[in-house]
């Protein structure tokens, strides 16, 4: 018997996507996995189909823009570019499985699986994923909330970044909704020394507009000397000109520095030589007040301590393990506050307890969530 096909689409950049990454390291011990994605082939897979980097994910042409405000939702589903161009390169293909990453693909596979099962991996909370931007907010939203009631009924296994996420999936649209965390493999690491009273906080993530990373800049100048903050920033799909704002926000300070991307397989150990990784992400839409991000994990497994603000899903397993500080609220002061008078042996602590975390925080547990969808899928 010939292996399963299986076909994993992300229209992401697979090789820099750590979940898809995380995801197509279970997948691929399955079957023959193709992916379709931007960017070059990931290892794990056995054949890739590049989209052109040129291509968007949404309908963004005039005629698409048109039919976004015109509400005509179902001929909008197929009409991004990018969904086009997968469609013709698909065409005539079949598959016995279909991982499906976002919303914005629903559509397309359920246009190419030709009735094998799908998995929707749907990520964060898709009707509110750019809502802080007008026009994303206005013409977007309402096909991200069709394509999820349309859609995600008929597929065979849906999941979702965090326990409160997966609750407003099946509440909204009635649909069982597994927990997938955005955990990091297991690295056996140790945490690394502290160095005095100075405190090395670090960050990683993309550097993108509405996180408000300035908050992070603006807490650390107002700190004591012995604070300083190194950060790992993937730039944004805007030239770089929020980068830019972010360097001049920092100025001169030296304090402060900025360094090129890590491939999320080195990451932990990059992290590793620091002592707190630091992220403080004010509630301002729902996937936001529900964060719990691959960075947390990343910080875990790099042994560091926590520092984060009342974030809902993350406050309690920091509290829970004895991670490092919550700040009591999002403002530059209470940040900063959260962080002032931190002493070594509290980074020793806190560090070490990362550490005693490190295994239940890891992907074990997630990878076996994959592993179950896997067997039932193709077992169906």
């Amino acid at each position: 018997m010939s292996e399963p096909a299986i076909l994993l689409i992300s229209l992401s950049p697979i090789t820099r996507d750590s979940r898809v990454l995380r995801q197509l390291s279970v997948v691929r011990d399955f079957g023959r996995v193709t992916t379709v994605g931007y960017g070059p082939k990931p290892d794990d897979a056995d054949e890739h189909i590049e989209v052109p980097e040129s291509l968007k994910t949404l309908p963004q042409t005039p005629m698409g823009v048109a039919r976004l405000a015109l509400r005509q939702l179902n001929r909008s589903e197929l009409a991004a570019p990018a969904i086009q161009w997968v469609l013709g390169a698909l065409k005539n293909r079949r598959f016995d499985a279909v991982v499906a990453n976002e919303a914005r693909i629903l559509a397309l596979a359920a246009a190419v699986a030709h009735g094998a099962p799908i998995w929707a991996d749907m990520h964060e909370w898709a009707p509110e994923e750019r809502t802080h931007i007008t026009s994303w907010r206005l013409l977007v939203a309402p096909l991200m909330d069709h394509l999820c009631r349309k859609h995600l009924p008929q597929c065979a296994e849906v999941t979702a970044v965090g326990g409160r996420i997966a609750e407003l999936y099946e509440a909204r649209y009635g649909v069982p909704t597994q927990l997938m965390r955005n955990s990091s493999p297991w690295q056996d690491l140790t945490p690394s020394p502290v160095d005095g009273d100075n405190v090395r906080l670090v960050h990683s993530g993309a550097a993108v507009k509405g996180r408000n990373l300035e908050l992070m800049i603006d807490a650390v100048l107002s700190l004591p000397e012995r604070f300083t903050l190194d950060l790992f920033l993937v730039p944004g799909n805007d030239g770089g000109a929020y980068m830019r704002t972010l360097r001049e926000r920092a100025g001169s300070s030296s304090r402060i520095r900025f360094h090129d991307p890590v491939v999320p397989a080195d990451l932990p150990a990059t992290l590793n030589g620091y002592d707190m990784g630091v992220f403080w992400i004010e509630p301002f839409n729902t996937n936001a007040r529900l964060t719990l991000p691959n960075k947390f994990f990343d910080f875990v497994q790099g042994r560091l301590a926590v520092a984060i603000g009342p974030s809902e899903e993350m406050e309690p397993l920091v509290r829970s393990h004895g991670l490092g500080p919550v700040a009591a609220g999002f403002t530059v002061e209470q940040c900063a506050d959260s962080l002032r008078t931190v002493t070594r042996e509290q980074l020793q602590e806190w560090k070490q307890a990362s550490h005693r975390a490190s295994k239940e925080l890891s992907f074990a547990t997630d990878a076996d969530v994959a592993r179950s969808i896997m067997r039932r899928m193709l077992a169906a």
